[in-house]
């Protein structure tokens, strides 16, 4: 294999471009927007920046790796800025809780909500432990491309009761209703329902606590353009605001693509880092295409985001980095997005303070911020976001200023807001799902895309849809486990 073409500039997609590209394949790496990063987009308005998407980034060895494989330091690219609280979790009766990896701390906080909890606290973190070295250290960039490779990994998912929820499993071990949200709350992170998602993604906690929580100097689009800098560095041609509009294919090779501007490549291999529904149904040319897109259209979709951008005069130092703003609700709240299609009054918010950590992120003498809010996806709710989003951003702003930050209305300076419609629309995201498909039992692992299509050989798939999901470390270990595919394909092809 001398040339291969990844489809979409998203982290993932970087990721297996820069692992290709510093084993000697010569990687060109097309991206439809004007700018890399997927869902890792970024804004400039007003003399503020603001993140698109994932903020918080956990495992920054991961990342240093990508580095490492030329002998490179990561450090020279980006500056990852520790964040401590990891959150402030706050309730609707003023109670809070700081969530870090400062055991002590950590520990104290727990016995302020209930002193038994303490015990039950250290038996879930030996779980998570647990389910931290099967899932994510020997799986996590481990190809599940046939069912036997399924049933090597039952015996280890069985022993772990990987059938149970996370939520079930925190409840198991602790009493305090707060205190079961505190440590099930992760799944969302990754599109996933606390009451239903399996407890293997309890090893989020485990993930946390061992590498912490980082913000790169600049916003998440500053870890983008480190990672686009050791691309081009290796070599790699990047081709941006030129979509892929169709991957060609003859019997079981993919041949090449055909991108919107009218010009064609060809490759040895195509990996895709786009949606996976939208690889297979709009891209992936004959019958392979529509089979995969009917298979994907029974399956289930993470939920999608509603999110306001807002840049205030002044500061709030009291507000940490990151927060979660818990409703009065849990289980019937999750109930209205993950299975109702209800967008609820009572929301809960999760609200991001980046100039809380790297003031350049705003001008002098003001802050920058974004709420989000969980939303139904667009197959399970019809909502008019046109007129719904800027009343909803109204309801935002009007709970914030209620639980959290005063006179919030008057001191906004600039605010726009992203919907479902916005991730259908420029991510080509089925259903406007933010996190591809659901992280459930049955559709993780080998349940779930695979990383090389099963009748395609060349054509691969990396990034949230595939194993083993969402995340900044998910899609990160799913571009290791695709590249390692990719190239152990190449030395076979040389050794014939």
């Amino acid at each position: 294999m001398r040339r291969a073409i990844v489809i979409g500039a998203g982290i993932g997609g970087l990721a297996l471009a820069i692992r290709l590209q510093s084993a000697g394949v010569a990687v060109d790496l097309v991206e439809a927007r004007d700018r890399p990063g997927g869902r890792a987009y970024v804004w400039e308005r007003d003399g503020f920046t603001f993140d698109a998407g994932p903020t918080v980034i956990t495992d920054p060895a991961c990342l240093a790796e990508l580095w490492r494989l030329t002998g490179a330091d990561m450090a020279a690219d980006v500056t990852l800025l520790p964040v401590s609280p990891f959150y402030r979790l706050q309730w609707p009766d003023g109670s809070h809780f700081d969530y870090g990896n400062d055991e002590p701390a950590l520990r104290r906080e727990i016995a302020a909500f209930n002193p038994a909890d303490v015990a039950g606290y250290e038996r879930f973190l030996r779980y998570s432990e647990a389910v931290h070295a099967e899932g994510y250290v020997k799986l996590g960039a481990v190809p599940f491309l046939d069912f036997a490779s399924m049933l090597k990994a039952a015996p280890a998912l069985a022993r772990q009761r990987a059938w149970r929820s996370v939520y079930a499993t925190v409840a198991s071990h602790i009493r305090d209703a707060r205190l079961r949200e505190a440590f099930s709350f992760h799944t969302l992170l990754v599109g996933g329902n606390p009451m239903a998602t399996s407890a293997i993604y309890a090893l989020i906690h485990k993930l946390e606590k061992d590498g912490g929580v980082w913000f790169a100097q600049g916003g998440t689009n500053a870890l983008v353009a480190g990672l686009v800098r050791q691309f081009e560095r290796l070599g790699g041609r990047l081709r941006l605001g030129d979509k892929v509009v169709r991957i060609h294919s003859e019997g079981r090779r993919a041949t090449g693509v055909t991108l919107a501007s009218g010009h064609s490549l060809r490759a040895d291999a195509i990996a895709s880092n786009a949606d996976v529904m939208h690889s297979y149904r709009d891209l992936l040319a004959g019958g392979r295409g529509r089979k995969m897109a009917r298979r994907l259209g029974r399956k289930k979709w993470s939920p999608s985001l509603f999110v306001l951008h807002f840049g205030v005069e002044g500061h709030y130092p009291g507000v940490p980095h990151h927060m979660i703003l818990f409703a009065e609700r849990y289980r019937e709240l999750l109930d209205d997005i993950y299975r109702r299609g209800v967008l609820s009054d009572d929301f809960a918010i999760y609200l991001h303070h980046p100039s809380a950590t790297d003031p350049s992120l705003a001008p002098p003498g003001r802050s920058t911020f974004y709420a989000l809010v969980p939303a139904p996806h667009l197959g399970h709710a019809a909502i008019d976001w046109n007129s719904e989003g800027e009343t909803l951003a109204r309801k935002i702003i009007a709970k914030l200023e209620e639980r959290l930050l005063p006179d919030l209305s008057q001191r906004i300076v600039t605010r726009f807001h992203y919907t479902p419609r916005d991730f259908s629309a420029d991510l080509a995201a089925h259903h406007g799902s933010a996190f591809s498909l659901l992280p459930s039992l049955t559709q993780s692992a080998w349940f779930r895309t695979h990383n090389r299509d099963d009748a395609i050989d060349n054509l691969y798939f990396v990034g949230a849809g595939t194993h083993p999901g969402a995340g900044i470390p998910g899609v990160v270990a799913s571009a290791k486990a695709t590249a390692g595919l990719m190239l152990d394909a190449a030395a076979l092809a040389v050794a014939d």
